[in-house]
């Protein structure tokens, strides 16, 4: 965090900016809050907030947004793979009259497999989502202030900025830049966490897995159905003896997963609307300092 503050406050001399930072503590256990508070004694520009528990990172992204009152509003995770020295690049493109400046990430520095996974995603989404969210671009961006009040109207439990982003619309541009190399520390992006932003991507910007289920059972009743003649035309035309056992065990195992699957996937939006018609808050602030 502090080699996070540093570099924006460099960019914040040489640009001359009237600046507001906003931290938001996503329920963190090594006392970050603490910190964030000791650097506001001294930036009186930082604005922080501390969440009760955990809520995710969307979330923690668009609590922070609800806080800013600035005309141009950046998104920058605090590991300083996307510096704050290429904000100004950004910001010019908002001074030419674009609502939108989003990173696309010209190269990861990452390992294999995870620049597999997230360009695999990124590709999987972009081709079943109903909204055009562009390919390899993440939550860092800048944004004018009217975009970010319609990205808050939309009151999702399980918000896909990216996603939202895109779908609100206006005037946008991709920017190509090398994504650096985490600067210290562990990422807190564990599979399990990975896995739900994907799935929030998913299930939110696309309804082509539940369109799924109904191609899948066309294709098991034809599949039924051309068995079923062969099966008949064998035995009455050629005498063929059906050996019943091992072709009920397959046809049971076959479509018993199948029907465990459709449920999976009816059962994922099922919970989602659940999640919305509670109408619990999306968070809960503990704390604030500046606010």
């Amino acid at each position: 965090m502090h080699s996070l503050l540093e570099a924006i406050d460099a960019q914040r001399k040489i640009s001359d900016w009237n600046l507001e930072l906003v931290l938001i503590d996503d329920g963190s256990k090594d006392n970050s809050y603490k910190k964030i508070e000791e650097l506001a004694q001294n930036y009186p520009y930082i604005k922080g907030i501390k969440l009760s528990k955990n809520f995710g990172h969307q979330i923690a992204v668009k609590t922070g947004l609800s806080h800013c009152t600035g005309d141009y509003i950046a998104i920058i995770d605090d590991d300083l793979q996307d510096p704050p020295s290429l904000l100004p690049h950004f910001f010019s493109y908002l001074d030419e009259g674009y609502d939108v400046a989003y990173g696309v990430r010209k190269k990861r520095k990452e390992s294999f497999i995870k620049k597999l996974s997230y360009n695999t995603f990124y590709r999987v989404l972009k081709g079943m989502s109903d909204t055009d969210i562009p390919l390899d671009s993440g939550d860092f961006c800048v944004m004018k202030k009217h975009v970010v009040d319609n990205m808050l109207k939309l009151q999702e439990k399980n918000p896909f900025l990216r996603g939202i982003r895109a779908w609100v619309g206006f005037k946008q541009i991709g920017v190509e830049y090398e994504r650096q190399a985490r600067f210290d520390g562990q990422s807190g992006y564990t599979l399990k966490k990975l896995l739900k932003i994907a799935m929030d991507g998913i299930f939110s910007f696309s309804s082509v897995p539940i369109r799924v289920i109904t191609i899948l059972g066309i294709l098991g009743l034809t599949f039924a159905i051309v068995y079923s003649i062969l099966t008949v035309y064998g035995f009455m035309v050629h005498n063929i003896s059906v050996k019943g056992f091992a072709t009920l065990s397959i046809l049971i195992s076959f479509f018993s997963s199948l029907i465990l699957i459709c449920l999976g996937l009816i059962g994922e939006y099922i919970v989602r609307i659940y999640d919305e018609v509670r109408d619990r808050p999306y968070v809960i602030i503990e704390k604030t300092i500046n606010i």
